[in-house]
Parts: structure tokens; C-alpha cells; sequence
């Protein structure tokens, strides 16, 4: 019974050995996707920034196409 019960442990720990082996590396690629969306953020904020800017701040004022004028 020992013996079995040592085998086990001995499987157990390889099984969640390979699964924590699993783990680090998405934790690694997480920080890795991480770190590429901060960068892509940093680089591209002035620009967006501008563009809402520039969408909400110059107003062209038009007729719609729908208009009617009644009478």
C-alpha cells in the first residue's frame, strides 16, 4: 500500500508539474501581450486624440438630405 500510494505521488507530481510548466508560460505571454498593448497605446494616443478632437471641434453645419421645407 506504500508503495502504491508513493507511485501515486510520484504521477501526481509529474502531472501537475508539466501543468504548472503550462501556467508560467500564459502568464509570460500575457505580460508579453501586456506590454505590446501599452506600447501600441503610448505611440497612437496623440494621434486618436487629435482625430476626436478635430471631428468634435470642426463642425460643418449642413441642411440633411431629408429636409422639407413646408409650405
Amino acid at each position: 500500500r506504500l508503495q502504491r500510494e508513493k507511485e501515486f505521488k510520484t504521477k501526481e507530481a509529474a502531472a501537475l508539474g508539466s501543468h504548472g510548466n503550462s501556467a508560467v508560460e500564459v502568464d509570460e505571454e500575457t505580460i508579453d501581450k501586456m506590454k505590446r498593448i501599452q506600447s501600441s497605446f503610448q505611440q497612437n494616443k496623440e494621434a486618436v486624440l487629435g482625430n476626436l478632437l478635430k471631428m468634435v471641434c470642426d463642425i460643418k453645419p449642413e441642411i440633411h438630405a431629408n429636409y422639407r421645407v413646408s409650405g
